[in-house]
């Protein structure tokens, strides 16, 4: 008998209350065998290119594998196992710079590019390497339905996109990032699965109805079944970590996990993700969004926390952005004016325990000893720019020397920094909401309720776009050609200007929180990072702040040649910035 090439591949699955499964490969249907804890396993011919396979359970089927590494077929299709060539890797020996030293890029792989692949985005990676970026953090890959997405509706979690490359395009993408010294962070999404292609349901007790969400059924992190439910989701962020080489997580919206367990998820999150690193000898970082205002959740565990390494700061966004446009709708009513954004640069949190008109209760507690490091912020993100019903930017609604003037704070504060695609350039180009579901009258709500929703907001619902419309999608994709126009050559060299700054001045680095003075009435405000001084003018007419002029050459750098030194102080224009060294 000849012997085979391959030896077979095993697949097992999870799927505690079956009572028969099958799985399926080509036009063959093979037995699977019960193993203790639920278990079920089979063994399949393997195929160099990878094994196609799904499952029956209890005859009904076929489903692909929730753990499917790969769906080229899209959410309802069988899944394939990985080829059996191994990836040939070319990044040994790079190591993450600290979360301290970071500049985070946020890139959308479907509009990053025209192409909207991962190799696609590959030959841009030297334009964010020149900016002073030091890692891309992508918004969600697993495979979610259709073509085109944000990602946060996915459900085939263990499956790059398939759209954007699949297995081996992810593998490419990270192993030419780390080549340019750029680290990866992935956005995962735990706190729900997807409307459409979601099959976990039909394995296990993924999902529990003893809490409400937005989704439907929450995840099942605390009842009957859940240990191999969060060790579902814990396996998946240690595969993303080893087989990917990604260098953090950014876990989505910690806020909806709804766990009464003494050990909660998110926690137990934290302790695998930097076990893995210890293992692997690697800076592996968690990052959380949560909208709690909780400090345990980057405390240590031995402290009382959860041991995240950092969370995304909306308080300083929402400070920025009600001071600089004015809005004061929605949850933008808790801010507004210069306090809420100096108190977001000395101490971290805004709503700190304080009554919060826009929820209409007591919300979030103090900081404590904040460390800059432990919070990641921005003046634009993916949410912030594509929950607005136009998916309009920060420069659309603002000057480009406020713009400018926004981008200074941001980059020269004292947290982790992070940019959003297009935003160094003051991108023309909208980020909308935009899906591609198959199921009809899953897309017919999506659309319909997006317009609603806006409509509450005094939208016109004819003039909210259309997530389905292709359109959509292709008013979001990134002009790269605009970076040579001159005004936004004009942004995009001060944001290098800036970040070189920050990279070259260990004080912009330090972990330290700001020390703020500022006038509402005159719009200005200084920020103080260590020797250093960063003034900037938010207001709308011209100010003169009260600095001393240090002899010497103390100017580090002005926005524009309008920013001098008058008696008493710097005199900056609306949008004005001058970093000096003293004073």
């Amino acid at each position: 008998m000849a012997q085979r090439e391959h030896p077979d591949t095993e697949i097992r699955v999870w799927a505690p209350a079956a009572n028969r499964m099958e799985v399926e490969s080509g036009n063959e249907r093979i037995p699977m065998t019960w193993e203790k804890g639920g278990w079920w396993r089979a063994s399949l011919p393997t195929r160099p290119e990878g094994t196609p396979y799904a499952f029956l359970v209890d005859d009904e089927g076929p489903f692909p594998d929730p753990r499917s590494p790969w769906q080229p077929e899209g959410v309802h299709g069988p899944s394939r196992t990985l080829p059996v060539e191994p990836f040939p890797w070319s990044d040994q020996g790079f190591q993450a710079v600290p979360l301290g030293a970071a500049v985070i890029y946020e890139l959308h792989l479907g509009t990053f590019t025209s192409g909207g692949t991962f190799d696609s985005a590959i030959p841009r990676l030297d334009h964010l390497v020149e900016l002073g970026v030091t890692h891309v953090e992508l918004m969600p890959v697993a495979h979610f339905a259709g073509d085109r997405g944000w990602g946060y509706d996915g459900v085939a979690l263990y499956a790059p996109h398939s759209t954007y490359g699949g297995p081996q395009g992810m593998k490419r993408f990270v192993d030419a990032c780390h080549r340019r010294g750029l680290a990866v962070i992935l956005d995962v999404v735990y706190n729900h699965l997807g409307p459409e292609g979601n099959y976990l349901a039909r394995f296990g007790p993924y999902f529990t109805d003893h809490y409400a969400t937005p989704w439907g059924a929450a995840v099942n992190l605390d009842g009957f079944g859940s240990h191999e439910v969060r060790r579902f989701f814990l396996d998946n962020a240690r595969m993303w970590l080893r087989d990917y080489r990604v260098d953090g997580l950014r876990i989505d919206a910690v806020h909806a996990f709804h766990d009464r367990s003494a050990l909660p998820f998110v926690e137990e999150l934290a302790q695998e993700v930097h076990r893995l690193g210890r293992g692997l000898g690697r800076h592996l970082v968690i990052i959380a969004e949560s909208d709690l205002n909780d400090p345990r959740t980057t405390l240590p565990p031995e402290a009382g926390g959860h041991g995240m390494d950092a969370q995304w700061s909306d308080d300083f966004h929402h400070s920025l952005h009600a001071l600089l446009t004015g809005e004061e709708q929605g949850y933008y009513r808790d801010f507004g004016g210069m306090k809420p954004l100096a108190r977001a640069l000395e101490e971290g949190f805004v709503q700190a325990g304080g009554m919060s008109r826009h929820r209409g209760r007591s919300h979030g507690r103090p900081f404590g000893k904040p460390r800059g490091d432990r919070l990641v912020s921005f003046a634009q993100n993916h949410d912030q720019v594509g929950n607005r019903a136009l998916g309009d930017r920060l420069g659309h609604l603002i000057s480009r020397d406020h713009l400018k003037a926004a981008l200074a704070v941001t980059l020269l504060g004292p947290h982790v920094p992070l940019l959003f695609q297009g935003e160094e350039w003051a991108a023309g180009s909208p980020f909308q909401y935009f899906t591609d579901l198959r199921d009809p009258g899953l897309g017919r709500a999506v659309r319909e309720g997006r317009r609603r929703e806006f409509e509450a907001f005094g939208w016109d619902p004819e003039e909210v776009p259309d997530p389905q419309d292709p359109e959509t999608h292709l008013r979001s994709v990134l002009d790269w050609d605009e970076r040579d126009r001159a005004g936004n050559r004009e942004v995009l060299e001060w944001t290098r200007s800036l970040l070189r700054l920050r990279k070259g001045q260990p004080d912009f680095r330090d972990g330290d929180m700001a020390r703020v003075r500022w006038s509402h009435s005159d719009g200005w405000l200084v920020m103080a990072r260590g020797r250093f001084r960063v003034c900037v003018n938010l207001g709308s007419r011209d100010c003169l702040v009260p600095i001393p002029h240090v002899p010497g050459p103390s100017t580090m750098l002005t926005s524009s040649d309008r920013v001098r030194w008058e008696d008493g102080g710097m005199a900056l224009p609306p949008g004005g910035v001058g970093v000096v060294r003293g004073g």
